[in-house]
């Protein structure tokens, strides 16, 4: 799927297209399917680019933005924003507090009683 890229007072180059497409790309590397993925990159006053990048995923939606004096430094901030949240998204279902159903305290108390 291609990533929609959207500029505001900035021209969208083939290089910026081509290292926008290449960090999402990247993303993939997760388990979690990216369902629409968008980019918008404006410049704001004081020569900073502004990047915001959104992608769909079952389940809901991540979102990350990021202001930078370099354009290509303020796409890879929000790479890295991206990318902690479809980490956090993956490793989800292996978190200790998804486990909560075994616990051994049950067991400790059982143990007690039939000493008693």
């Amino acid at each position: 799927m291609t990533v929609n890229i959207t500029g505001k007072n900035l021209d969208i180059t083939p290089a910026i297209r081509e290292r926008i497409e290449f960090k999402f790309k990247k993303l993939e590397k997760y388990q979690v399917p990216l369902i629409s993925k968008n980019a918008t990159i404006s410049t704001e006053p004081g020569k900073q680019f502004k990047i915001e990048a959104s992608a769909a995923i079952p389940g809901g939606q991540i979102v990350a933005s990021a202001e930078h004096d370099d354009m290509y430094g303020a796409i890879t901030e929000a790479y890295q924003k991206l990318e902690r949240q479809l980490n956090k998204q993956a490793h989800k279902p292996a978190a200790r507090r998804a486990s909560h159903s075994n616990k051994p305290e049950v067991e400790a108390e059982v143990e007690e009683q039939e000493e008693a």
